[in-house]
């Protein structure tokens, strides 16, 4: 117990003493997008109005909570306010997993992983608000099993802050008591919420498209084709353009095009997942979310090195639930996690100019979240497929019926949850 929280406080004082620029990494400061871009946007969502003539602002209306967060110590400046919250929100993300690592069906494993991944990421884990996003994530996939109602809400929440927290949902049940209740609260959740940003400040939809002409990103799967691609005479050039450097030039609507065909593709996968699983256990819903976010954050022409925390956040989860087969690609993420730092802050000028160094790098970086959303895609079809392993919903199902019933029974309802036990019974302690 102690072991964690002693290594988490020396890890997160470094991390610290770079925000605060008594360390200085080698590439660009990090904490701009806080001292200069969230200041701004602080500034005017104090107005009464989301930032509608900034088109880097693209993100959905519960983001202003996080943006404003800093308010709520006016003691201090902006940007310290701000990594304060975001040291606060750590904390109450390792402890809940250490929580969570004690239950039963549970190991404390992802504690550790939580630990790793923000340090092997570095400064830009507190210069973002994305750790904000991937704690509520992690608490809504730790609530399902015991409290659909508030992992429900929280999924909506989650996914009114950062869009992709609605990939927590992948692996939900369709049908059920507590299906029901989980699904009807993410509705309620994202339908009332939704409705009071509208009501309470103009542009709160705003993001919806300023993302509709962004390019390829030069952290990217695609951008490998541009950054080797300079070193054959390619004519196109790197600016930044929607509040990221990106590709620009011949060839990048294609590139762009192609990545989200392959984002479609994933999507497709998933769907065609959902339909053939017939046994969904206890950490079905962990690695679903897990694999889904794998997938999107892979093929998206944007792969900020913030979207890591996102991928951390979920294989944390996976690495605490033992019934969870998405280790592997866990250990993939954390590598890549710390590769990422590499790449920006420290080498990002070489990565700008394409220098072979850099793009070696990429390759690496990219090669291992390709190769982790593969092996999680496989691991979580078998994990699913129904085989007659001794899946515990089909046993359920089949001993519900009867004997006599039990050849001509329907395929088992797709749950995502722990078995419910009857209703005088214990609660269900696994995840």
């Amino acid at each position: 117990m102690w072991l964690p929280v002693a290594v988490w406080a020396v890890t997160r004082a470094v991390v610290l003493l770079c925000v605060l620029r008594v360390l200085v990494l080698p590439g660009p400061d990090v904490t701009t997008d806080v001292s200069a871009i969230y200041q701004g946007w602080f500034d005017v969502l104090r107005t009464g109005t989301f930032p509608l003539a900034d088109v880097t602002w693209q993100y959905p209306p519960a983001a202003a909570l996080a943006i404003l967060s800093p308010g709520l110590l006016p003691f201090l400046d902006y940007a310290p306010a701000f990594f304060t919250l975001i040291l606060l929100t750590d904390a109450a993300a390792l402890a809940l997993f250490l929580r969570a690592g004690r239950r039963p069906g549970h190991r404390p494993a992802g504690a550790w992983v939580w630990i790793a991944g923000v340090a092997l990421l570095g400064p830009t884990a507190y210069a973002r608000y994305d750790l904000m996003v991937a704690a509520v994530a992690a608490a809504a996939l730790f609530a399902a099993a015991r409290r659909p109602r508030v992992a429900g809400a929280l999924a909506a929440f989650g996914a009114l802050l950062k869009v992709w927290p609605v990939l927590l949902l992948a692996g939900a049940a369709v049908r059920g008591r507590r299906a029901r209740a989980l699904w009807r609260s993410a509705a309620g959740t994202a339908a009332g919420l939704t409705l009071f940003f509208v009501a309470a400040a103009p542009g709160a939809l705003a993001f919806l498209t300023f993302q509709r002409d962004r390019g390829t990103e030069v952290e990217s799967l695609g951008a490998l084709v541009f950054h080797l691609a300079r070193h054959y005479g390619w004519e196109g050039q790197v600016l930044l353009h929607y509040g990221s450097l990106e590709f620009l030039g011949p060839g990048v609507p294609l590139v762009s095009t192609v990545a989200l065909t392959l984002s479609l593709a994933a999507a497709g996968w998933l769907f065609l997942w959902r339909v053939r699983a017939r046994e969904l256990g206890p950490a079905t819903l962990c690695d679903a979310a897990f694999t889904a976010t794998l997938l999107f954050t892979t093929t998206s022409r944007v792969i900020s090195p913030q979207y890591m925390l996102w991928l951390v956040g979920l294989g944390a989860v996976c690495a605490t639930v033992r019934a969870s087969r998405l280790t592997l690609p866990a250990v993939l993420v954390l590598v890549a996690t710390g590769l990422t730092q590499l790449e920006f802050p420290v080498w990002f000028a070489h990565v700008v100019a394409s220098d072979p160094q850099a793009v070696a790098l990429l390759v690496v970086r990219n090669g291992l979240l390709v190769a982790a959303s593969l092996i999680a895609c496989r691991r979580l079809w078998v994990s699913t497929r129904g085989d007659g392993s001794g899946g515990t919903e089909q046993a359920g199902v089949v001993a519900a019926r009867g004997p006599s019933d039990a050849a001509p029974a329907a395929a088992p309802q797709l749950t995502g949850f722990a078995p419910q036990p009857p209703a005088d019974g214990p609660a269900p302690s696994g995840h």
